[in-house]
């Protein structure tokens, strides 16, 4: 994912559950909550899948605020950033999720 891409419809990243899309090869786990002045489509959070650990799929894991916690080994991720709050120096790619016309899209974060 090098540039801006379209992955979906709003309309089917529901609220308050993780969706994993693929996009150029890469799987990215999406999650949806409302936010105090983030707008109808919500605030949405964009990191990779993978657990760098032992390749956990994140979007199983347990969501705590702003930290997923991958199913296999306990290890915790900022949803915001993509770094890994266990094991210091660690992270997955963070993503940068927009919406245009009822579509999501997303970018590589800074």
């Amino acid at each position: 994912l090098s540039m801006k891409t379209k992955v979906m419809h709003l309309a089917n990243l529901p609220l308050l559950s993780p969706v994993l899309v693929t996009v150029d090869g890469t799987d990215v786990f999406l999650y949806r909550r409302s936010a105090e002045g983030s707008g109808p489509a919500g605030e949405i959070l964009a990191i990779g899948n993978e657990c760098p650990h032992q390749g956990g799929n994140l979007c199983d894991g347990w969501i705590d605020g702003d930290i997923v916690t991958c199913p296999l080994h306990g290890w915790e991720f900022d949803l915001r950033t993509g770094v890994c709050m266990t094991i210091p120096g660690e992270r997955v790619p963070g993503y940068r999720a927009t919406v245009e016309d009822g579509a999501v899209y997303l970018e590589p974060a800074d």
